[in-house]
């Protein structure tokens, strides 16, 4: 029978990308699966929350005073590790990192004192703070930019993912083998992930398996070129300033997701640890969903002819308006619909950072894109450490989520406003404040 326009275009383009190759999303996958690893080191001591200040006598502002320790030297560690991982090269720079973070987790399982976990966290932060910088320069070194989107929506849903599998793993190795075993178990992992790294990464003009066409396809529409830049000269660029902004206003709120949530959830609905499994997984869920659509949607747009700026910032804020609505989430008394408000305010933005990041490389050289990776990662570091002190005082001395989801539900749409004032209107003018706007 004769294909329908629409069954035959979608066959011609499943035969082109078979022709093509696809050993890129190989690359794509190792990524993800290393973000799904690194979302379960920090995240563990969410879920394991309520048991450490039940056995270990924490107060919420010991809790915010831990969190706050990560926060620092995660901030710290996105800066330094991202110009580490241009100089260096994702190869090396990512082992290195891996291997910093997975020791770090297995010690917090030897540990008894809030020092001892503040001490724990900041060496958590410092390794971890690698993944995202080296995560970013790999997806626009093996991805063309109307791909980059997608491509960095799949590895940041490991985030999600790792997010997702904690509050499953966690909750049945604490019950069989003690709180320690989940730090030790965890920590393990890192080390199973290099095996595979160590095999299969390279750059893809030194790939043995990649093909000549894929190559081609790679950099049929290359990042900026690569030149000399300095610290000070990457301030030049609309995309650092507009990057830094999406993520000091926006990284904060996902932090306050990531370690307050199961509280939340605990505190709000009654749910015991055991119980927080399947709200966890319908929230990361969606999160994946967001992750991957947000990235998608400029794609989509680029490949209809829309400009890269253009079709970045309108996913943006469509992301940003999904976000509203969980100012409702505190004051809704179903679970599943408090639920199901976090959850799409978590696929935003995840849709949202999966286009703020790709600005990155949409508009900066690149060997200086883990760099300005960095410098955002140290901006929406300081945020975060900032709002894990705030939400941790709120709690104590109000003991209500209500503020802190009113702001959540507005962060995005302020940010999108004052990214849209820094970025240029088109691509033409992207790289420096003395560059005309179109």
């Amino acid at each position: 029978m004769p294909l329908s326009a629409g069954a035959a275009k979608a066959s011609a383009a499943a035969v082109a990308a078979t022709a093509i190759g696809r050993y890129r999303w190989t690359i794509c996958a190792l990524l993800f699966f290393i973000t799904t690893i690194n979302y379960m080191d920090r995240q563990v001591i969410g879920v394991l929350k309520p048991v450490l200040q039940r056995e270990l006598g924490w107060t919420e502002i010991d809790y915010g005073n831990i969190i706050f320790f990560f926060q620092l030297s995660y901030a710290a560690g996105y800066l330094t590790m991202g110009r580490f991982m241009d100089r260096v090269g994702v190869r090396l720079g990512l082992t290195l990192a891996v291997i910093g973070w997975s020791l770090a987790t297995l010690a917090h399982g030897l540990i008894r004192t809030v020092v001892g976990f503040c001490a724990a966290r900041f060496a958590l932060g410092i390794a971890e703070g690698g993944n995202f910088p080296a995560a970013v320069k790999t997806i626009s070194d093996w991805f063309p930019a109307r791909d980059r989107a997608v491509a960095t929506g799949v590895f940041n849903a490991g985030s999600n993912v790792g997010a997702m599998l904690t509050p499953l793993v966690v909750p049945w190795v604490t019950v069989t083998l003690g709180w320690p075993a989940a730090f030790y178990v965890m920590g393990l992992l890192g080390f199973v992930w290099l095996v595979f790294w160590l095999r299969i990464y390279r750059l893809p003009e030194q790939h043995p398996r990649l093909s000549t066409r894929e190559l081609t396809y790679i950099r049929s529409d290359p990042v900026l070129p690569e030149e000399q830049v300095s610290w000070l000269s990457l301030l030049r660029y609309r995309g650092t300033w507009a990057f830094v902004t999406g993520a000091v206003m926006t990284a904060p709120v996902w932090w306050f997701y990531l370690f307050w949530v199961p509280d939340f959830l605990f505190r709000t609905h009654g749910l015991s640890l055991t119980k927080l499994g399947p709200p966890l997984i319908v929230i990361y869920i969606l999160a994946d969903i967001g992750s991957i659509g947000g990235g998608w949607v400029s794609g989509a747009l680029i490949r209809s002819g829309a400009d890269v700026i253009v079709a970045r910032e309108i996913a943006l804020l469509l992301c940003a308006l999904l976000v509203v609505p969980i100012f409702l989430a505190p004051r809704v008394d179903s679970v599943w619909l408090a639920t199901l408000l976090i959850g799409v305010a978590a696929a935003a933005h995840q849709g949202f950072s999966a286009n703020n990041f790709t600005l990155v490389s949409d508009t900066l050289p690149r060997n200086a894109i883990a760099s300005v990776v960095g410098i955002g990662g140290l901006a929406g570091g300081i945020g975060g450490m900032v709002a894990a002190e705030i939400v941790g005082h709120v709690l104590q001395y109000t003991g209500s989520y209500i503020p802190l989801f009113a702001w959540a539900s507005c962060a995005y749409l302020v940010t999108v406003g004052i990214m849209h004032l820094i970025l240029p209107r088109h691509l033409s003018g992207v790289r420096s404040f003395g560059s005309s706007r179109p």
